[in-house]
């Protein structure tokens, strides 16, 4: 069996290359990380006989640079399983430490889609952020790094559970009467999908903004403070129209971004997956448009830079 992983800075994904092996792991690594351990644990879990990885969790603000945070990584990988491959965002293969392994998930999925679908744009909208991937004759079109890419509008800061409510807002309304909004860290964008019955609560896989639950009584109580109120003066729907709003300016920031790498490589068709698959369904109306969950499932959507990077290595003559 080979395995994949997907290392970021709040989850933790693996995928064997048959799909039968799907796991989500919370590990943010900002915050005494566990990642060594848990890595231990799936190795000595699992046995596999190669591990493909891909990293982006060395932006994480716990190391002092990039190079730093593969290096804690890349070592904590090599340290649990014995023959671990890391793929580079030129789509190399290797076990060297170089600069280019970082941030690179996103060249995983993109190959394995220009394989099996040939001219698209691949969407992946995650926890945290959507990578938004031009392919053309079974290649990928993006710029290599993060920072490049958000020049471009390959990458948009934005995702499905983690992104602060005020990155996305400045104003609501209620009705015909605007209001700001509190610059605090009150709420995030699973507290709203929850009240909107988009995700469950098994679904809400990282940490809420103030430590209390994750049933949709406890998202209310965290989107009413966005506002600056309490459940006891703001009306339920008055909530509920919160968290569409929410709903509606993510959906068209990415639609945006969508439009201009769509226009710029003459691309009308879109493959969609990740966490944030039912965010995509209302991004792409009006493209042709194929989800991985159709194809491969929901499971294997969520986790698919794993997958990929699995199969990919696979596939490599090592």
């Amino acid at each position: 069996m080979i395995l994949g992983i997907d290392i970021g800075g709040a989850n933790t994904k693996i995928a064997s290359d048959d799909g039968k092996i799907v796991e989500l792991h919370y590990i943010p690594l900002w915050k005494n990380t566990r990642l060594p351990g848990a890595l231990l644990e799936i190795a000595g879990r699992l046995k596999p006989e190669k591990v493909g990885v891909v990293i982006t969790g060395e932006l994480a603000d716990c190391f002092p640079d990039k190079d730093a945070g593969l290096s804690y990584i890349m070592d904590a990988v090599n340290n649990a399983f014995a023959d671990a491959f890391f793929l580079d965002n030129n789509g190399n293969i290797t076990k060297e430490k170089i600069r280019s392994i970082a941030a690179a998930n996103w060249m995983a999925s993109a190959l394995l889609i220009g394989r099996k679908f040939g001219d698209c744009i691949f969407l992946d909208i995650g926890s945290t952020t959507t990578d938004i991937i031009p392919i053309k004759n079974g290649e990928p079109l993006a710029a290599k790094t993060d920072f490049e890419r958000l020049k471009k509008g390959e990458l948009v800061y934005s995702g499905a559970l983690r992104t602060n409510i005020t990155a996305i807002l400045k104003r609501v309304t209620f009705g015909n009467i605007g209001s700001r909004i509190s610059s605090e860290l009150f709420a995030i964008t699973a507290d709203a999908y929850i009240i909107l019955g988009l995700i469950k609560p098994e679904n809400y896989t990282c940490d809420t903004p103030d430590g209390a639950g994750k049933t949709i009584h406890d998202a209310k109580r965290r989107l009413g403070r966005v506002v600056c109120a309490d459940l006891g003066e703001i009306m339920d729907g008055e909530i509920c129209s919160i968290a569409r709003q929410v709903m509606d300016a993510q959906v068209n920031d990415i639609k945006d971004a969508l439009c201009e790498i769509s226009k710029k490589h003459g691309i009308r068709r879109i493959v969609a997956c990740g966490l944030g698959e039912f965010l995509a369904n209302k991004a792409t109306i009006g493209f042709e448009t194929t989800l991985i969950s159709e194809k491969y499932g929901t499971e294997i959507s969520k986790v698919f830079p794993a997958y990929a990077v699995a199969n990919l290595l696979k596939n490599f003559n090592i």
